[in-house]
């Protein structure tokens, strides 16, 4: 089969069922629909009204959709606000794609089960019961709590703490890993203190470079040369705080300088973009930049450079189909 034959084969998981990769029309590859704490539902002074989460979240994916977007990439995990019936609903309303996503992390927000030692000696969950979680949350479909598994995830996400990665945290990773080994879904993880040796515990596993992506090399802390890293190895970089130019991370001129960089340097096909945009949120700020904000505001700067229009456009197009399509 020739490499065109199998892109147009290649089929993406949507909470609404699979479809074929090349629908999925200008991507948000890494952004919140629902962004709730764990624990939010029971403080006396949020709100979790669904039909208000549903009324804020549609109103965010209609302005995307308008914007010319149509498909967002829901990255908070298992614990973080996820809501399957929700998520289904908003895509059959706004008529816009959405890939959800299984895995959690970091540790400071997982729920106690999974940090609760159940062996003696106590050690923390091992990589094979993470595995395990995921991997039937995308081939059985995702756990709505007490009532059943419905729609499966497109995609596993994970994260580490930025003081250092726990040896639950590499668990996670590398339980990562070989989900999307045994499922063919890519992995998105954000890494602590050190990008390329986090990249490392996905590689160890067998995880081929291009299914890896390693979010939050937007900071101002990283180094350079940890990207250069990253890209070297193969992997897929990908600067998630589009429009945020406070609190630690790059301006969006920096932010585009630097792309243009590396696009002229040939790893355009390496770069993802997201500005980790909120439709609702509950227990935490909102970030209300909107799901279209790469689409409208930040490409033009990168034409402003140079960059040639496909070139750009692939950031948001072909660069995250290629990834969400199942191998």
């Amino acid at each position: 089969m020739s490499n065109d034959a199998q892109d147009s084969a290649a089929t993406v998981t949507t909470v609404l069922g699979p479809i074929p990769a090349a629908e999925l029309g200008v991507t948000a590859i890494s952004e919140a629909l629902i962004s709730a704490l764990p624990g939010a539902e029971y403080a006396p002074d949020i709100s979790m009204d669904r039909s208000e989460i549903f009324a804020e979240a549609a109103a965010a994916l209609t302005a995307f959709r308008q914007a010319g977007g149509s498909t967002v990439v829901d990255t908070t995990g298992m614990f973080h606000g996820r809501d399957v019936k929700l998520s289904e609903a908003l895509s059959r309303d706004t008529g816009v794609h959405i890939v959800a996503s299984t895995g959690m992390g970091p540790e400071e927000l997982l729920g106690g089960y999974f940090l609760t030692p159940q062996t003696n000696p106590p050690t923390p969950w091992p990589a094979e019961k993470f595995a395990d979680l995921f991997a039937k949350e995308i081939t059985e479909g995702m756990v709505v709590p007490r009532v059943e598994r419905r729609g499966p995830a497109g995609l596993v996400v994970t994260a580490a703490a930025r003081s250092g990665m726990t040896p639950t945290e590499e668990s996670l990773f590398r339980g990562s890993a070989r989900t999307a080994l045994s499922t063919g879904v890519p992995v998105i993880a954000r890494f602590g203190a050190d990008p390329v040796a986090d990249l490392g515990h996905l590689l160890d596993e067998g995880l081929p470079a291009e299914r890896a992506v390693i979010a939050g090399l937007d900071c101002t802390d990283v180094d350079p040369a940890a990207v250069a890293s990253v890209l070297d190895q193969g992997a897929i970089i990908l600067f998630d705080h589009v429009g945020t130019e406070t609190d630690g991370w790059l301006s969006d001129d920096a932010r585009a300088d630097l792309i243009s960089e590396h696009i002229a340097n040939g790893r355009g096909k390496q770069i993802l973009l997201s500005s980790s945009a909120t439709g609702a949120a509950r227990g935490t700020e909102a970030n209300p930049i909107g799901f279209g904000y790469v689409l409208t505001d930040f490409l033009p700067r990168l034409f402003e450079r140079g960059v040639a229009e496909d070139a750009a456009r692939g950031l948001v197009t072909s660069n995250p189909h290629t990834l969400l399509a199942r191998h």
